[in-house]
């Protein structure tokens, strides 16, 4: 604990000791050691998925506790190999990518179909992959935001994953194409005994107004969990909300007063809650993602959003480039402290 508060540093009073008044956490489904058997054995799933969904909390640091922590190493198509691999080249070679999610105690490895399959028969049997279906690409002239299907289930099945992932662009012009694609996708996944992960992310030049970014509102980034979970999503990947009221500023859609009023305000936590109780009140796990490398104060950042999330009532961490963008040793001491924060007893939920 006075590592992490050192590291929240003038925060620490307001992120440790914040308690929550907008959604009690006596209504949510909360993360905890039995977690398959009180919350994921409810669904209509086969024990296939109950199996490799408990392969995924049984591995790594966080084994058994019921939260996780994942490597997600997709961005040489998301962002350009470049881009993403510059910093730290070691990582244009996908055995090391893998090799920094078992050091670092990760619970599973997330990358492309390419990336897992060149390494499958080392590595399948000593972490569990998850494997991105689809993807944007940065090549096309001029850029477009779109996801495309890049993989199939099957592929995921035949080179061991546990899980499959796939992103939606809610609000943008192609989301109603990529809801169709991933919801087959993951009936088929399911039928198929894999657990499944959507990136639910926003995307649309409109969210963004008067020098404000809505794209991680509390209230819109809330709607696009909600859709998450109505496609059947296991587990949602969703950016921490930052701000609210996007609704109000951009003026369409529909939402309520209440939603400012009661079930928000202005503290970060409880904007992760709101985050949190759209996916069906916890019903369906939530993990934050970590963000981009800002630089020196990565590892303050990510423990900070771990926090939030914990306290909140997410279900774990999802980070990349503030990991692999670092020397190995780096990238998996900034893995491990997020890791501490949910092993730490004393933080507790708000």
């Amino acid at each position: 604990m006075t590592i992490i508060e050192g590291l929240l540093a003038a925060e620490a009073e307001s992120l440790l000791g914040h308690r929550s008044e907008t959604i009690s956490q006596e209504l949510l489904y909360l993360p905890g050691p039995d977690y398959i058997d009180r919350v994921v054995a409810d669904k209509s799933c086969n024990p296939r998925v109950l199996r490799n969904f408990q392969t995924l909390f049984s591995s790594g640091r966080l084994a058994n506790t019921g939260y996780l922590s994942l490597l997600p190493v997709d961005q040489g198509v998301e962002h350009s190999g470049g881009a993403s691999f510059a910093p730290n080249p070691l990582f244009f070679d996908p055995k090391n990518i893998v090799e920094l999610a078992i050091e670092g105690g990760c619970n599973a490895v997330a990358s492309t179909l390419g990336v897992l399959a060149s390494v499958s028969r080392k590595y399948a049997h000593k972490i569990p992959f998850i494997m991105k279906i689809n993807h944007n690409e940065m090549l096309s002239y001029p850029n477009i935001y779109d996801q495309t299907l890049f993989a199939s289930v099957d592929q995921a099945l035949d080179l061991g994953a546990v899980a499959v992932g796939a992103t939606i662009y809610f609000g943008a012009p192609e989301c109603r194409r990529q809801i169709q694609e991933v919801s087959a996708a993951f009936e088929y996944a399911h039928e198929q005994g894999l657990v499944t992960i959507l990136w639910a992310y926003l995307r649309n030049p409109a969210f963004k107004g008067e020098g404000i970014d809505y794209h991680t509102a509390a209230d819109l980034t809330g709607q696009a969990n909600h859709l998450a979970a109505t496609v059947n999503a296991d587990i949602v990947k969703q950016k921490q909300a930052e701000g609210n009221f996007g609704y109000n500023a951009i003026n369409f859609g529909k939402t309520h007063p209440k939603v400012y009023s009661q079930l928000t305000s202005d503290h970060p936590i409880d904007l992760v809650r709101y985050q949190v109780a759209n996916c069906y009140m916890g019903r369906v796990g939530m993990i934050n993602s970590g963000g981009a490398s800002s630089g020196e104060d990565d590892l303050a950042q990510a423990v900070r959003t771990a926090v939030i999330n914990k306290r909140a009532g997410g279900m774990g961490l999802i980070s990349g480039r503030k990991a692999f963008q670092k020397p190995m040793k780096e990238g998996i001491a900034l893995l491990n402290a997020i890791q501490d924060v949910y092993l730490d007893r004393t933080v507790t939920i708000a």
